[in-house]
């Protein structure tokens, strides 16, 4: 009944504060709230797109009204706290002119200018009759702009027409005419038009003609042979330069690797080391001349084409050793001559960098702390653009409450990176064509990680490898060599038994292991596309470990392949996440996500080492469970264990996640997780844990929540809260608890509400 009253109240105030917009407009003043088209109003028939047509022609109009979230203009409720007159500083200044919004008023619309806006878009999407009137509608200091839209009948494309050969340009427009983006048959569109003077400017940059533009481009209509369909012409203009007329080739091709403003006049001035097709001026001979085949496209003697200058940007960009990049494109002598000179103006990054980074965290198990990390950046070690990274950081984490609670956590870490732009393979040379800088990578690192009185772990990581991506969509990484040791810091045999025994599945992580394998991962992405209306992201990847290596080794006397009489890990891993992400409107999308994972192990190991197990639960997992606390299958941790970490051998998982935007940089979200982990065998010690086909779906754990996101675009900070739905390890029949969900039980929330703090979206 209590609960009831509060709702009650506050409905109450919602509705009288938004029938108090208007308390504060002067006579004669009336508050603008919005506007509303009407299409062919009078006619039984439907044009196509009605809806999507008539929302953008109200987002044409102006002014936009006061903003407003589920019917109440907030920002003008907070205009309106503020007194008339407000000091230059204060809360009310604040409130008033940086928060708050003032009225927008009705004699602020211009309906002739809207009614041109309107009818200029309806021209364009092909209704050429298009005729709109406005007029406005007032009610209680209220007023709205009613537009009507007469369309007429759509037009469509009867022929189109190129300009006839009479000489180089227009033998290279008709060449490609066959992929015009204009069709016959289908309906005018005026960014159609516009699309196809820009494919054919592209056709014409990629056969040498550097200065030419869309705007010297004509594409003509004529609408009047009747049967509401047009006639097109594409014509080059009668005042197109004679220098956009011509294609160009390159004479020369001069870099200055170590250029600035001040040593400007002196490198022009040395002689140059003239290296293949290329001249380069750099007395202090920074770079090694093929570093640039590498980087430049160009050929001397060869016609200019866009695709070679913008490929030789990108990796002149991507190649991070340049902090400036410049290409300039210089006829010789005068426009009347038909060749380029390309000079080159690279302005080195500093040799040797030192960044310092002190990070906070808090995590959804409980667990709070912070990192320090240093790291040395020297740039252009060996003259070919490589780069080496070393750093070191020190962590330390406490968990505040939870099963674990008091438990305290560090870590250190020492690791060593070196990247080369360049695919280096032994005894063979591959060569990379594509805008992007091809990478081989050479890492060794060294963890110690503490969990108080429970392990210590000692963690020895190398890898070569490469990455690559092979279009703006698509990376690839490749580790033909990874070696990962993991040893365990030696404890009393005794003492370790009762901790094994007090906490099941802890033997697997203290497990010595050594994995040598190899690992390969790849992404699609498509996110960067804003234009679409459904983005993609595709992440696959497959590991082994000891499996070429095992064929090299003899058993031990338990039977089981080592080196160094240390057990060889065997095993194959899989693991891929598939996201969607559905634009519903502009301020509105649905995300999903299906994550699976499954490992093998054989030979020496009956499971996945710890170390490339999966877990389930957390602030990017099913978020209604705390951290590696959900799983493996029906199994829960016991409330007196003090080490919850929970890992399987298989995965699934399962989000869906409504996103919207409040109001400037503040989301919110709706959600549902589902999902688990299992061992692929049943571990005695923790019944219900294994995988079986017959059981699995009724084993999926599943939470729903809520969560507000600072999108700062730069950063996200994200505040998610959960509860769960249905728990996996309670008796079957009983394991939906939706019924049980009391958000008013202290003890309800204790035992079921999490809280997640993050950093980015959880996918």
């Amino acid at each position: 009944m209590q609960q009831i009253k509060i709702y009650f109240l506050l409905f109450a105030c919602l509705i009288a504060a938004s029938c108090s917009t208007t308390r504060r407009l002067k006579p004669g003043q009336v508050l603008y709230t919005g506007a509303d088209v009407k299409i062919n109003p009078d006619s039984a028939g439907r044009i196509d797109r009605e809806k999507d047509i008539k929302n953008t022609l109200e987002t044409k109009t102006r002014p936009r009204p006061n903003k407003s979230f589920l019917g109440i203009k907030w920002k003008l409720q907070l205009y309106n706290l503020a007194p008339d007159t407000v000091k230059p500083r204060g809360l009310g200044n604040w409130l008033k002119n940086k928060v708050g919004e003032a009225p927008v008023l009705l004699s602020e619309v211009k309906l002739g200018y809207n009614n041109n806006v309107l009818k200029s878009y309806l021209i364009s999407q092909g209704y050429l009759q298009a005729e709109v009137t406005g007029d406005t509608l007032v009610k209680n200091k209220k007023g709205k702009a009613i537009y009507t839209a007469y369309t007429g009948l759509r037009y469509k494309i009867n022929s189109i027409s190129f300009p006839k050969d009479t000489g180089t340009l227009t033998r290279n427009i008709n060449v490609n005419k066959d992929k015009s983006l204009i069709k016959v048959g289908e309906f005018y569109d005026l960014e159609t038009y516009k699309s196809e003077r820009i494919r054919i400017d592209n056709d014409l940059k990629e056969n040498g003609y550097f200065y030419f533009s869309p705007d010297y481009l004509l594409v003509q209509v004529d609408s009047t042979i009747g049967k509401n369909l047009v006639d097109t012409w594409v014509k080059v203009k009668d005042i197109t330069p004679i220098a956009a007329l011509k294609p160009y080739t390159i004479k020369n091709i001069n870099i200055y690797p170590s250029y600035n403003l001040r040593r400007d006049s002196l490198l022009r001035g040395l002689e140059p080391l003239v290296y293949k097709d290329f001249n380069i001026y750099d007395n202090r001979k920074t770079f090694k001349p093929k570093v640039f085949e590498r980087l430049v496209f160009f050929k001397k003697g060869e016609k200019y084409n866009r695709r070679d200058h913008n490929q030789s940007l990108n990796r002149m960009v991507n190649i991070g050793a340049f902090q400036d990049v410049r290409a300039e494109f210089l006829p010789l002598d005068s426009f009347r001559n038909n060749e380029l000179d390309l000079n080159i103006y690279l302005t080195p990054l500093k040799k040797n960098s030192l960044s310092f980074s002190v990070t906070g965290t808090n995590k959804s198990n409980n667990f709070v702390g912070s990192e320090v990390k240093i790291t040395q950046t020297t740039r252009n070690l060996f003259r070919g653009a490589e780069i080496l990274d070393v750093s070191a950081s020190g962590g330390f984490e406490t968990q505040y409450s939870g099963q674990s609670k008091g438990i305290n956590s560090y870590s250190f870490t020492a690791e060593g990176k070196l990247t080369f732009p360049q695919f280096i393979v032994p005894f063979y040379k591959p060569e990379s064509t594509t805008a992007f800088i091809p990478k081989t990578v050479a890492s060794l690192s060294y963890q110690l990680l503490s969990r108080d009185t429970v392990y210590k772990l000692n963690s020895f990581k190398a890898e070569y490898g490469y990455n690559w991506k092979e279009n703006l969509y698509k990376e690839h990484n490749l580790n033909p060599i990874s070696i990962n040791l993991v040893r365990p810091t030696q404890r009393d045999p005794a003492d370790l038994q009762e901790l094994y025994d007090k906490t099941p599945g802890l033997e697997n992580t203290l497990q010595e292991q050594f994995i040598i394998g190899s690992n390969y991962n790849f992404t699609f992405t498509n996110q960067m596309e804003d234009s679409r209306r459904n983005n993609t992201y595709f992440y696959g990847s497959l590991e082994t470990g000891g499996n070429v290596w095992g064929l090299f080794t003899s058993k031990d006397e338990n039977g089981k392949r080592a080196i160094f009489d240390i057990p060889l890990t065997q095993f194959v891993r899989l693991e891929t996440d598939l996201r969607n992400y559905h634009k519903i409107n502009r301020n509105l999308i649905w995300a999903n996500r299906l994550n699976l994972g499954y490992g093998h192990a054989y030979g020496n190991s009956t499971s996945l080492p710890f170390v490339r197990q999966f877990f389930a639960g957390g602030s990017n997992d099913v978020r209604a469970f705390r951290a590696r606390s959900l799983g493996p299958g029906s199994y829960k941790v016991p409330e007196e264990q003090t080490f919850a970490d929970q890992a399987g051998d298989i995965k699934a998982l399962l989000n869906t996640e409504l996103r919207f935007k409040i109001s400037g940089i503040i989301h919110g979200a709706v959600f549902a997780d589902a999902g688990n982990i299992w061992l692929r065998k049943e571990d005695p010690d923790r019944p219900g844990s294994a995988f079986k086909f017959k059981n699995a779906f009724s084993e999926l754990a599943v939470g729903t929540g809520a969560g507000i996101r600072i999108d700062a675009t730069i950063f996200v900070i994200r505040l998610d809260g959960a509860f769960p739905i249905r728990k996996p390890y309670l008796p079957s029949g009983e394991r939906w608890v939706l019924n049980q969900v009391d958000f008013g039980s202290k003890t309800w929330r204790r035992e079921n509400f999490i809280l997640n703090i993050g950093i980015g979206y959880p996918f």
